[in-house]
């Protein structure tokens, strides 16, 4: 479906009971809407679920007047749930997306009412663990002409359906766990963007400002520590890009935070363990309601 939010928003009705709490999936850098088509499924028995594809990413175009970066993704995010959901929702977002839902709950906590964050992009601490590999690509990108580089050498190099199992090589521990129905869709819609010569400057907004974001971060913990809804942190143990170790250190920081860790996986749980992960959500929605509802008798 699409929307006209200061220029086309494409996003995924994936259903649910009409009467059911309403959830929106914010996706993670260079991904899309699809990432959470494995466990939509198991979860809109209970929930109605509405995944946006973010400015410069899936089908939502960056156009004029509209940035691909993490705070205007933000405030698309905000005019998503005021304008198309048109109620309070939880939050769900995985790594940049994970982020950005941190910051609108942070920023407009009158239509956020409960936060899933899924393997979220966070600033890590000193000596906190980096991956070699991981490090040295967002330090390329991080620099201008070598990142659009780099980005149009890959573009040249590798199909659509080979950047789409490349990245899920990178963010999962074993690929064959993820849905061959769901890898089969996000190759279908990577090679309509990869057909339609989307401007790779698009990703490198993002993830420049969200390297920003992360390296001068006093502003994100600030914003951590204002969140008053309940909130569950999700982490694989096996996550190359954002280290389990970064994610214990930030609930230790919060013990009010559910956290589960999602062992042997990596940094997308919902499409490597999407049965796992749908449980550990619902068991939290079940529990975070009994909590809100107590603390308004």
């Amino acid at each position: 479906m699409f929307a006209d939010l200061g220029g086309p928003v494409h996003y995924l009705d994936f259903g649910g009971p009409a009467d059911a709490p309403p959830i929106v999936a914010v996706h993670g850098l260079g991904g899309a809407a699809w990432n959470w088509a494995a466990i939509a499924p198991l979860l809109t028995d209970h929930v109605r679920l509405l995944a946006i594809d973010l400015a410069g990413h899936g089908r939502t175009p960056q156009v004029a007047g509209r940035a691909a970066t993490v705070r205007a993704n933000r405030v698309l995010l905000d005019r998503f749930i005021r304008e198309i959901v048109g109620e309070p929702v939880v939050l769900m977002g995985n790594s940049m997306g994970g982020a950005i839902s941190l910051m609108e709950t942070a920023a407009s906590p009158d239509v956020v009412t409960g936060l899933v964050l899924v393997d979220p992009a966070l600033p890590r601490q000193a000596l906190a663990p980096v991956d070699a590999r991981v490090a040295a690509t967002f330090a390329a990108m991080s620099v201008p002409g070598l990142g659009e580089a780099l980005l149009q050498r890959r573009r040249r190099r590798r199909t659509a359906e080979q950047q789409v199992r490349d990245t899920l090589a990178l963010c999962c521990v074993d690929v064959s766990r993820v849905p061959v129905d769901v890898v089969t869709l996000g190759v279908s819609l990577a090679e309509e963007r990869f057909a339609a010569t989307h401007d790779p400057g698009e990703l490198l907004d993002a993830a420049r400002s969200l390297v920003r974001m992360l390296t001068m971060s006093r502003g994100f913990r600030r914003n951590m520590a204002t969140i008053r809804v309940p909130v569950l942190l999700v982490h694989g143990d096996r996550d190359r890009l954002v280290s389990v170790k970064v994610a214990s250190a930030i609930a230790q920081a919060h013990p009010a935070w559910r956290f589960e860790i999602a062992r042997g996986v990596g940094h997308v749980p919902q499409l490597e363990a999407p049965e796992w992960t749908a449980s550990v959500v619902l068991d939290w929605l079940a529990s975070a309601h009994n909590v809100a509802s107590s603390s308004t008798r």
